[in-house]
């Protein structure tokens, strides 16, 4: 069955809390798939994700490029898969594919911004009625991660 994560963010903007969690996916050898609202969005993770921090590297691409397919991290802006990734990240209140096709699936969501607040309140009501098992964390005020359900 797939695990399914929601990460709420009130400590930090997605910016800050998602290249860790990227950087930890690539050290369990998983393929991620990072899902946004659309490619405007997607283009601005991708440069960010190149330049978020000195002395780290995340290998990744977008599903505008040339090589999707071969990419360790692809940041999509639909709900594709075209790198076999068993991992995907919804963020910005995207709208995920079925989640019964990843091992796990993570909502990253900012608890001030109302539209996405919601977002991730209706799929995790979506995702409850239909029998997954969810665990949810919530940033702490030093903006790591505890487990509140």
């Amino acid at each position: 069955m797939t695990e399914i994560l929601f990460y709420h963010l009130t400590e930090s903007k997605l910016e800050d809390a998602l290249p860790p969690l990227l950087d930890k996916s690539i050290e369990r050898g998983w393929r991620v798939v990072v899902q946004t609202i659309d490619a405007e969005r997607r283009d601005a993770l991708d440069t960010h994700l190149w330049v978020y921090r000195d002395d780290s590297f995340l290998p990744h691409g977008t599903d505008a490029g040339e090589f999707a397919a071969v990419q360790p991290i692809l940041v999509v802006a639909d709900d594709g898969n075209r790198n076999a990734a068993t991992v995907r990240f919804v963020v910005d209140g995207a709208e995920p594919p079925p989640v019964s096709e990843y091992e796990r699936v993570v909502f990253m969501f900012d608890g001030y911004d109302q539209q996405q607040l919601e977002a991730a309140r209706d799929q995790w009501k979506r995702l409850k009625g239909e029998g997954h098992n969810l665990t949810y964390w919530q940033q702490n005020r030093d903006g790591r991660w505890e487990k509140k359900a």
